[in-house]
């Protein structure tokens, strides 16, 4: 197997990092020359909840060559068209790309690759993006999951897959592999979508009195289109996010936001990969996270206000008309 990492940034890095930890052969590869050099010179350094240095191989995109059995697509999904369609000429006859992306990337992908060639993999872990070389791991050791599926029709490359994911953590192959993804969306679209216009953390959000009941809404939001496109989440580290979280009386609800800060605590320390961008100055991935619950609840007619409220904000913030505060959450106070 020749595998790579396209994409090799915060998340990248850390996966990385434990593939090659592992004596696995993976090459990383991301734009950014700075951070490129430094692995090259020092290793990938995790941070965080571990700490440790890895010797990796390093590339820029431009000095890739030969084919790959397996990519690892760890992008921003807004470029998936052109970086697919340059990936393509580096894939092995029977290789794949396993998007690792948020969201739901895989028909774009497979449009291009076919969808036998699509694999795609919902994270359930966060890291932070340090550069120059350096990655910090905000999740748990414990918490370090994945949700493996087939776009396609599954083969023995889906076990090859899972072989290279478990140098870091728990892989679970998931049968229903669409609803493994509307069960990360829902909780992206929640605690990363409030995280990217406030600048909270998700532990500070599930302990914020409005922050929390913004992302609650969020998630009934996000089950109510479910329900109307016949998807069924699946459980996310052996949670029904459902059950958990859903509600219908008053009494489920008040339990549903007790619960919030214990569900959120393996991961209390993330922040928003939007919001990483927006600090940097760049556009975000909002119209792939909560943008997604929208179209769907304009495709089944289901009402979407509160997830439409913050695709609104965050474009707001990235074209300079307002800043990222939690002051943005008196926003919603009429939505929910």
């Amino acid at each position: 197997m020749r595998v790579a990492i396209y994409g090799a940034g915060a998340m990248g890095t850390v996966l990385g990092a434990y593939i090659a930890k592992a004596g696995k052969q993976v090459d990383l590869i991301n734009r950014n020359k700075s951070h490129v050099a430094a692995m090259r010179e020092t290793g990938a350094q995790i941070i965080g909840t571990v700490n440790f240095t890895q010797k990796v191989t390093a590339l820029l995109p431009e000095e890739m060559n030969g084919k790959y059995d397996l990519i690892f697509l760890m992008t921003k999904q807004s470029e998936n068209g052109q970086i697919v369609s340059f990936l393509k000429d580096f894939l092995a006859e029977n290789g794949v790309i396993c998007t690792m992306q948020n969201g739901l990337p895989e028909e774009v992908i497979s449009q291009i690759i076919g969808e036998d060639n699509t694999y795609g993999c919902a994270v359930a872990w966060g890291a932070t993006f340090i550069g120059n070389g350096k990655s910090e791991l905000t999740s748990q050791p414990e918490a370090l999951t994945f949700s493996l599926g087939a776009y396609g029709k599954a083969d023995e490359r889906l076990q090859k897959i899972r072989e290279y994911l478990e140098c870091m953590g728990k892989v679970e192959i998931e049968e229903n592999f669409v609803g493994a993804r509307w069960s990360k969306l829902i909780i992206n679209s929640a605690f990363s979508g409030v995280s990217t216009f406030t600048g909270l953390t998700f532990g500070e959000i599930s302990k914020h009195k409005l922050g929390k009941r913004v992302a609650l809404e969020v998630i009934q939001e996000c089950i109510r289109v479910c329900n109307a496109a016949k998807i069924t989440p699946e459980k996310i580290q052996g949670h029904d996010i459902i059950q958990l979280l859903g509600y219908r009386n008053p009494f489920k609800k008040a339990l549903a936001l007790f619960l919030l800060p214990i569900a959120m605590k393996k991961h209390a320390k993330l922040v928003s990969s939007m919001l990483q961008s927006l600090r940097q100055g760049k556009k975000c991935e909002i119209d792939y996270i909560d943008g997604v619950v929208c179209r769907f609840g304009q495709k089944y007619a289901v009402s979407t206000p509160v997830c439409d409220k913050i695709c609104a904000l965050v474009h707001e913030i990235e074209d300079g008309t307002r800043q990222i505060s939690t002051d943005n959450l008196s926003e919603f106070i009429n939505l929910i």
